[in-house]
């Protein structure tokens, strides 16, 4: 099976029928550091909270996630009852009362509803089932939100890779002309000399200017980091925390080419390639 690269960001719900109602589950996933599982269940049913967040958690690597789980009563049976044995007993105790105090006042509906036990709540299905049931749905429809919605982000990361590889290229032929530019300008300037400068000399002079804008290792490691981006969308699963390092070097490297070329040429690419990793690098913040 292929392994794909994972957005972060997602959202998915399922509905399963229960008895006298229907179970309700909702996932919302944005990016994280690392995976943090929020879980949310009715009352009654927080037995079920570690197998839920378990489930999560073996199938998601990253990501802030947030698990709500309801149980949607139906409107053919109330959620509470009155238990009018007791009600009555409550009744029967106060008229007699009464009976014998006639200056206290009649008890109302209301201070017997309040009497602790006259009101209870009506015995709930059994939701165990449905509840897992709700979840597993709801996380396999996230899996795919994410996945589409990584899909996506790789072809536009895979895009600006093949634009930072064509900046790096024309960064390779600037520089070559630039050395050679370099020569040529030194040529110049050592001519009006009195006496001129021999050849030798002169490219011993070529060479130690050269060394103070040498840029080759650093275009090197562009095209390796470059690379290394590349294989890890290949690769796919949860790369987003290697693609961002890698970002972080490739910016290092772009920054070291201009702080050590003084071509406006050269640096005006660089400017360019730094755009793309910046966009890049804002991208991968949402790649598992």
């Amino acid at each position: 099976m292929t392994v794909c690269v994972k957005s972060m960001t997602g959202f998915a719900r399922a509905q399963v029928p229960a008895e006298q109602g229907e179970v309700v589950c909702e996932l919302r996933s944005v990016n994280h550091r690392y995976l943090e599982v929020s879980v949310r269940l009715p009352d009654g049913l927080n037995t079920l909270e570690g197998l839920v967040r378990e489930r999560l958690s073996r199938a998601l690597a990253r990501g802030k996630v947030d698990c709500q789980v309801a149980w949607r009563r139906g409107v053919t049976e109330a959620a509470v009852m009155v238990d009018r044995r007791l009600a009555a007993e409550i009744v029967g105790a106060a008229e007699a009362l009464r009976a014998a105090h006639a200056t206290l006042a009649p008890l109302a509906v209301a201070d017997v509803l309040r009497w602790p036990g006259v009101v209870v709540a009506r015995p709930g299905p059994a939701l165990d089932g449905p509840v897992s049931e709700a979840c597993e749905r709801a996380l396999t429809a996230l899996i795919e939100h994410r996945r589409r919605e990584g899909e996506r982000l790789a072809q536009g990361l895979r895009e600006r890779l093949d634009l930072m590889d064509a900046e790096v290229g024309r960064l390779h032929g600037l520089v070559a002309k630039g050395l050679e530019s370099l020569r040529e300008r030194l040529r110049a300037r050592v001519e009006a000399l009195a006496p001129p400068l021999d050849d030798a000399r002169l490219e011993q002079e070529v060479v130690l200017l050269a060394q103070r804008g040498d840029v080759w290792e650093e275009l090197e490691r562009l095209t390796v980091h470059i690379g290394e981006a590349r294989a890890a969308l290949a690769e796919g699963g949860p790369v987003g925390r290697r693609l961002d390092f890698l970002m972080q070097e490739l910016n290092r490297e772009a920054n070291t080419v201009a702080s050590k070329s003084s071509s406006a040429h050269v640096s005006s690419v660089v400017v360019g390639l730094k755009v793309l990793i910046e966009q890049m690098r804002e991208q991968v913040q949402n790649i598992e």
